[in-house]
This record gives structure tokens, sequence and C-alpha cells, in this order.
């Protein structure tokens, strides 16, 4: 009786111990973020994965990792049905109600991937910005312009001056031609007007026209400063009325959404959001300025990419915890610190070519 309530007793404190062993092993959620979490076949590496083996080897921490996609990883974390969450999440005000989050250890901001301008592009921007309506009428203007004092000099000068403004449509065509040369300042001396009214025409020409051409070179000018920094902006909100990517679900979808962009497009993740912006379907990716670093400079199918020199939304990562875990927040939280505070970190850092703002 005694060996067989011995056997009892050891049966229910093995799976006693066996169950308690299972509720102790955290369910690790991660999706590809590069540098923080790079995938490499079947391994993981990376900012994130180094310091969470650290973390959990210090703390003697037993975890078993799973792969999601971002927006899965949130809705499993907020259910609960994961322990931590290893990616560079953003700390927010509406986050920080559902999840739990560790002490930030890296600090970066939000920036504008864009597809840069082939030659072709460029020179269609500029021929276009030279061929817009306002300009074609100003043209027609100044055609109008030069004709009627050609043809008012012509008028004066066809009886005294006959050699330079001849009778007939010739004389016409000679008016035409010594108006244009006199306003574009050629001055090829070939005609020119001998009678009075002739050179009263021509002065009412060079001043006229004086002024008209300068509205209209400033004109064109203005237009080209004004596509030239459309093309090169220098803020986000250039970009509130433009069709926008990022990624589903990411604290960058949150700040567009709050500053009003009226055309966003959401992705599971970074790179079919690139993709996209390389063939044109969008015209900006806004997200990580890190990650988006990374991504372009390591893939050379996005080479056409490049990074504005924008920097906005200032964002604090750190690993998401399970709600109400606060035991498991405060021992992880205190680890981190003291990791980052070593130089070891400022090495690993250095290794991704990452620094902290």
């Amino acid at each position: 009786m005694k060996r067989f309530f011995f056997v009892f007793v050891y049966i229910l404190i093995f799976f006693r111990l066996s169950g308690q062993e299972v509720k102790d092993t955290l369910i690790v959620g991660y999706a590809a973020a590069p540098p923080f979490i790079i995938e490499n076949e079947e391994l993981l590496e990376g900012i994130n994965i180094w310091l969470w083996k650290r973390v959990a080897e210090d703390l003697e921490l037993p975890y078993k990792i799973e792969q999601m996609s971002f927006a899965d990883m949130l809705e499993a974390l907020k259910a609960g049905e994961i322990d931590v969450s290893i990616n560079p999440l953003t700390i927010t005000s509406d986050r920080i109600k559902e999840l739990g989050f560790t002490r930030s250890f890296f600090a970066s901001h939000s920036t504008v991937a864009v597809a840069e301008k082939s030659s072709f592009q460029k020179i269609k921007q500029f021929l276009g910005a030279i061929f817009q309506m306002n300009f074609l009428r100003g043209f027609l203007l100044l055609f109008i312009i030069l004709l009627f004092f050609g043809f008012l000099t012509w008028l004066f000068e066809r009886r005294h001056n006959p050699d330079d403004f001849r009778p007939g449509q010739k004389g016409i065509w000679d008016g035409l031609w010594w108006s244009v040369v006199t306003l574009t300042t050629v001055g090829y001396g070939d005609k020119a007007p001998k009678t009075r009214w002739g050179k009263v025409a021509a002065l009412g020409l060079m001043l006229s026209g004086l002024l008209f051409v300068s509205g209209l070179t400033a004109s064109i000018a203005s237009s080209l400063t004004v596509n030239q920094l459309t093309e090169n902006v220098e803020s986000f909100d250039e970009f509130k009325e433009r069709p926008v990517g990022t990624v589903r679900s990411s604290s960058s979808y949150d700040f567009l959404r709050v500053h009003f962009f009226k055309d966003i497009n959401q992705y599971n993740s970074v790179i079919p959001g690139l993709q996209d912006l390389k063939n044109q379907e969008i015209e900006a990716f806004i997200y990580d300025e890190p990650i988006l670093k990374y991504r372009i400079r390591k893939d050379s199918t996005l080479s056409e990419l490049q990074l504005l020199p924008i920097k906005f939304d200032v964002q604090f990562y750190a690993f998401g915890i399970k709600k109400d875990s606060l035991e498991l927040q405060r021992r992880i939280s205190q680890r981190i610190l003291e990791i980052i505070e070593t130089t070891e970190w400022e090495v690993v850092l250095a290794e991704y070519g990452l620094t902290e703002i």
C-alpha cells in the first residue's frame, strides 16, 4: 500500500513539474525586420536576436520562437497567445493600453523612400513645365506683340525706306524679322527704321517687349523651381495628396492616418511595398529609417530607390510583453538596461551600421 502511495505521489509531482515547465516556456513571436531581425535561410540573426538571446540566457528563460507577420504578431500579443515580441516595436500611447513594453533599447525615426527619376523622366518633366498652356499663351501673346510692332514699323518705313522694308507681303516679313532681331538684342544691323514714327514704334517695341519678356522669363523660372522643389521635397507633407505605402498595423501607419494622408497603401512587410515603389505603383514608402536603409543597401534590385533627407516621428524601440506580466517585464527591462550600457552593445550596433539619434 505504501509503495502504491509513493508511486502515486511521484506521478503527481512529475506531472506537476512537467506542467510547470511547459507553463514557464515563453512563446516568443517575431517578424523579419532587418537589420534587427534577419532571416538567413534557417538561421536568425540581427540586433534584436542577439539582444534577446543574451537576455534569455542571463535570466535563464526557456522559450520557443515563432515566426509571424507583423500584424498577426501584434494581435497575438494583445490576445495573450504569445508572451513576448522581440521585434523593434515602437512605444505608442495606443499600444501601451493593450501591451506591456520593456525598457527602450534603440531610438530612431521615420523617413521617406522614393524612386529616382530616370534621365528621360527628368527631360519629360522639364518639357512639361515649358509647354504648359499658360506658357503657350504667353508665347502666342509675345508673337502678336512682335507682329504688331513689326507691321506698324513697316507701315511707317515702306515708302521712305524700301530697301529695308520692301512693299507687299515681303515687307511684312521684313518688319517681323526686324522686331524679333531687335527684341532679342541680336542686332544684326541689316534693317533699321529711319523715319521719326518708325523710331517711335521701335521704342515702343523695346520697352513693352522688354517688360513682357522679363515677366515671361520669371514665370518660366518660377515654374521650373516649383517642379524642382516638388521633386526634392523637404517635408513629408508634400506626400499627403499622393499614393504612399507603409507596413500594415505599424506605428508609421498610425502616424500617416493621424496626419491626414489621403491615399495610404498597407503592406504585410517592407519588400512588397518597396517593389511597388520601384514599379511606380506608389510615389513614396514611409517607414522606419534604419529598416529602409538596410533593405535598400542590401538588395541590389532596389538600387533605384533612395531615402530623402527627411526625419520625423521619433520612435523608441522595445520588446513587447503580454499585458499584466509585470514581473517578466521588470526582469527583462533590467537586463536590457544593463546590456545597452556596455561597450559590447555599441559594437553590435556598429556592426550593422546603426547609430542612435
